[in-house]
């Protein structure tokens, strides 16, 4: 005897989960007569069920990122590295109160990141940091690079800026000078590419001697007061490991300079020393520095850290020497510091951080490393800073 078959139902149920969508869903009716009776196998009839979920915030996303790719560039996220003095001599006093020197410069892969945003003021930057006295007003080099740029381009572009500040200061690594041209070139970006950076390297010259480098490839042959650039290609294997130690205390560059007497500096020619690390590569013959002798003086521990490193690395180092006017000294040849750096009260607080040798490629910014370490002797484990975006 057959059996009648159930009565027609569908069901639309909406849920929070299951079938997703990116577009919104259009408004609609149902009406009874578009519903077709569900096939009937057995007395008991199957029942359909709809689930959709709208989820708002993922559209919202797609919105977001579809304008970003329409809309001029608004926002960019920039590695800052710092650098060493592979060599400094210093040549003479001049006139104008500065100092010639002749320095093989390279940048390394300690840095900073830099976050740039447009902002909708058409007065002022605001910038905020991740350490405590860095000032973030008009002293800061990134706000001097900006009003720089703005006055000598007559743009009006404002930013919000927040700097990850990795580099320490008063460390002879010219992380703000670094700093600086990254906000120049930066600056430059969110402004459709205004100038060329060869103008931007020759302007940024009024604001530090050291900024110009930055706008090199990555290693160059500075002269002048360092504003004088000659790119060159790297001269060192970029793999070739380095350690950075740098006490506690700072070494005020004004201060090293006041001591400095040119008569205790090298003799040695520095195209010579050019010559031999571009030929033989690092070693300590090559590693001069005519402002260790005023450093030390300003900071005597800083010389004995330095005797310590060269004694207790037995080798491990090619080359160990202070980095531009202190007070990091670095050691070449290996990315671990001496054990005594872990064990003596002395250096508890120390910044360490392994580094290498890195440039950029022409018409881009330096690309941040994969990842970067960095940490005070004190610490059990390294502060691993990854690379993100």
């Amino acid at each position: 005897m057959a059996t009648a078959s159930p009565p027609l139902t569908s069901s639309l149920k909406f849920t929070s989960t299951s079938f997703r969508t990116r577009t919104s869903l259009p408004t609609c009716s149902f009406s009874p007569k578009l519903l077709r009776p569900l096939p009937s196998f057995s007395a008991k009839a199957s029942r359909k069920q709809v689930e959709i979920v709208f989820d708002p915030d993922e559209r919202l996303n797609k919105i977001g990122d579809d304008v970003d790719k329409e809309a001029p560039l608004s926002r960019l996220k920039l590695f800052s590295p710092c650098k060493i003095n592979v060599f400094l001599r210093i040549t003479g006093k001049r006139e104008d109160g500065f100092h010639d020197l002749a320095s093989l410069f390279h940048v390394i892969s300690l840095g900073d990141t830099i976050k740039f945003s447009l902002s909708p003021s058409k007065s002022k930057d605001r910038l905020s940091t991740n350490v405590s006295g860095v000032p973030v007003d008009a002293r800061n080099l990134i706000i001097k690079a900006l009003n720089l740029y703005r006055k000598k381009t007559g743009s009006n572009k404002f930013f919000w800026i927040h700097l990850d500040k990795q580099v320490p200061t008063g460390a002879g690594l010219g992380g703000g000078s670094s700093n600086a041209a990254t906000a120049l070139w930066a600056a430059n970006q969110l402004n459709g590419g205004l100038v060329s950076e060869k103008e931007l390297q020759d302007w940024s010259s009024e604001i530090g001697s050291d900024i110009p480098f930055f706008f090199s490839h990555g290693a160059a042959y500075c002269t002048g007061r360092g504003e004088i650039v000659q790119d060159l290609p790297s001269p060192f294997p970029f793999d070739l490991p380095m350690v950075l130690i740098k006490p506690r205390e700072a070494c005020s560059t004004a201060e090293v300079y006041k001591r400095l007497r040119l008569d205790q500096t090298s003799n040695v020619d520095p195209l010579t020393l050019l010559e031999n690390v571009t030929n033989n590569g690092v070693s300590q013959s090559i590693c001069v520095n005519d402002l260790e002798l005023p450093a030390f003086q300003v900071l005597p521990s800083l010389k004995r850290l330095k005797q310590r490193v060269i004694a207790s690395g037995r080798g491990e180092y090619d080359a160990v020497f202070m980095s531009g006017s202190g007070s990091t000294i670095v050691g070449i040849g290996s990315p671990d510091p001496p054990q005594f750096i872990y064990d003596d009260e002395e250096y508890k607080k120390v910044f360490l951080s392994e580094a290498n040798f890195m440039t950029r490629e022409a018409n881009e910014w330096y690309k941040e490393p994969a990842s970067a370490t960095a940490t005070t002797s004190s610490s059990e484990s390294r502060l691993e800073i990854p690379n993100e975006m």
